[in-house]
């Protein structure tokens, strides 16, 4: 993806535009990207956990126990995007972080289960709210 094409991603998302079809898991990697890199006004941690729920209920999605908003795997995974951008040159290139981010082991939905037991990635608790790694840590920074 190009700079734009993230940008115009990452827009519609957070103006509740982007099509159901194109939210898939790259694109959450994609609007991380574009948030932490170009959003000084916005605390992803924080506010991106309400942004999903509002995207979610804007094509007809439910935020429960068994689907929609997962905390933990929000969480993670903002996590895991400041360690890959930790590694990589800072010449602010969207495209080039999430190239970089798409070649990694993130590409992968299954990524999380480096680190946590499905039974406890998928929990309703987990879903709630942050659950630490019950495999092995997250890396850090």
């Amino acid at each position: 993806m190009t700079d734009d094409e993230i940008e115009r991603l990452a827009t519609g998302f957070c103006d509740c535009t982007l099509p159901k079809a194109a939210w898939t898991h790259g694109a959450h990697f994609a609007t991380a990207l574009w948030l932490i890199l170009r959003r000084a006004d916005v605390d992803s941690e924080r506010d991106m956990p309400a942004m999903i729920r509002r995207y979610n209920e804007s094509v007809g999605g439910v935020n429960s126990d068994t689907q929609g908003y997962h905390e933990t795997i929000t969480q993670a995974s903002l996590h895991m995007t400041r360690v890959l951008l930790a590694e990589l040159p800072r010449d602010g290139s969207l495209s080039c972080a999430f190239a970089a981010l798409m070649a990694s082991s993130l590409a992968s939905k299954d990524w999380p289960f480096a680190y946590w037991s499905r039974e406890k990635l998928m929990s309703a608790a987990a879903r709630r709210a942050w659950v630490a790694p019950d495999i092995q840590p997250l890396p850090q920074i």
